[in-house]
């Protein structure tokens, strides 16, 4: 295959060992500067230009995109998809991944393990959010950072008070999250690639330091992750788009809680800890499924008029409970069950002999009117537009 790197660093160590597990293996790759594309809009089908010059073709591309390029890095990995190169990071994912809020709500969606957390802007909402996630010691973490920066420990209420406080007359963003004292200043790092973990490693704080970031002096060793740190890994990557992903955990006193998914990963501790050729295993997996590029689904979907996707939930009420997908008359009514959510199980496709139960949520495509009539009605407001009131500004009733 022909493989771009979009790196801004061709000299770093990471960017160095996918380049050359890529050419060991036989392929053509080149690094290129993710600043120096420009999207081409002008012509009758999606394009790039790269200094200056038309691109030429790739069968696939491997996002590197710094924080700091984020918006322009993900602009470019979104044309890649429009042109139908195979990338294993959606530029969805990788913005979702960026913003540590946006990641929080996205994961707890899906039931993953996480400390608690909670997001507030106004100073008179902060003691109770800090009490909502336990109390002090908590966490305070910039939306943005990376590599431990803007990871903050406030010990009491009055700490944190004073350092939210502070960062919110600055215009930053911030997120409390409860300290998990058992985790004694320790974490893992999976590396995922596809379904599987192909690495993982325990980092260590440093002395007294509660951050175990590797640019913050912790140290690496190797570990075998059990079953469930690795499922929560695969299935925290898979839901924020993907395939190749860091993804960081506490071992909670209930099992993992996950703190992060990275989207550009460095491979040197890992590699260095473990002895295993993460970058052979990245570039092996994109060799594998560089003929599936990323579709948008749900814009495919809903180009033909009448037409769309929609998610059907299974009430305990409904007469859909006890009756097999083929028993279910959705075929008859023009609706196909792409998914079938079951708790934190998915199953893709679900054949006819599936029996639906209470809380299975159905993701359908089909006909709009005939779904419509499977949603739980919601109020909806009035479209007509009444007149101004006599009194368009009054004093608010006291609470």
């Amino acid at each position: 295959m022909k493989l771009a790197i979009l790196s801004r660093a061709p000299r770093s160590y990471s960017t160095q060992r996918l380049r050359t597990a890529a050419a060991d293996r036989g392929h053509t790759v080149k690094v290129l500067n993710t600043l120096r594309f420009g999207i081409d809009l002008s012509g009758d089908e999606p394009d790039l230009q790269f200094r200056g010059k038309r691109l030429s073709t790739y069968d696939a591309i491997l996002p590197r995109i710094g924080n700091s390029v984020t918006y322009f890095g993900t602009a470019v990995v979104r044309q890649f998809e429009q042109m139908d190169v195979y990338t294993p990071s959606t530029s969805w994912g990788i913005a979702n991944s960026r913003d540590k809020l946006r990641a929080t709500q996205i994961l707890s969606r899906h039931h993953i393990g996480m400390p608690p957390t909670t997001f507030v802007r106004d100073r008179a909402d902060v003691i109770a959010a800090i009490e909502r996630v336990g109390g002090a010691p908590v966490v305070i973490k910039l939306l943005e950072g990376t590599q431990g920066i803007g990871v903050i420990l406030a010990p009491t209420i009055k700490v944190a008070e004073a350092i939210i406080e502070t960062l919110h007359s600055t215009r930053q963003n911030v997120l409390i999250q409860h300290f998990v004292s058992e985790s004694k200043g320790r974490d893992i790092r999976a590396l995922v690639v596809g379904d599987r973990v192909v690495a993982a490693m325990r980092r260590v704080a440093k002395g007294d330091e509660f951050r175990s970031n590797v640019h913050r002096g912790g140290s690496v060793e190797p570990v075998e992750l059990d079953p469930e740190f690795e499922k929560a890994a695969v299935r925290s990557a898979q839901i924020m788009g993907l395939r190749v992903a860091g993804v960081d955990m506490l071992e909670g006193a209930e099992g993992p809680l996950v703190m992060e998914v990275n989207s550009s990963p460095g491979l040197e501790g890992i590699e260095t800890a473990t002895k295993l050729d993460v970058a052979g295993a990245i570039i092996d997996y994109i060799d594998n499924q560089v003929a599936f590029p990323e579709i948008d689904v749900r814009q495919r979907l809903t180009v033909s008029t009448g037409y769309g996707v929609a998610e059907i939930a299974v009430l305990e009420a409904s007469d859909l409970v006890g009756k097999t997908l083929a028993a279910s008359g959705l075929r008859e009514r023009d609706i196909t069950a792409l998914t079938l959510h079951r708790g934190t199980s998915v199953v893709p496709n679900p054949n006819g002999n599936h029996v639906l139960q209470a809380g299975d949520r159905l993701l359908c495509f089909g006909r709009l009117e005939e779904m419509r009539s499977m949603i739980p009605s919601r109020r909806r407001r009035t479209r007509k537009v009444k007149k101004l009131p006599k009194e368009p500004i009054h004093e608010p009733r006291p609470e």
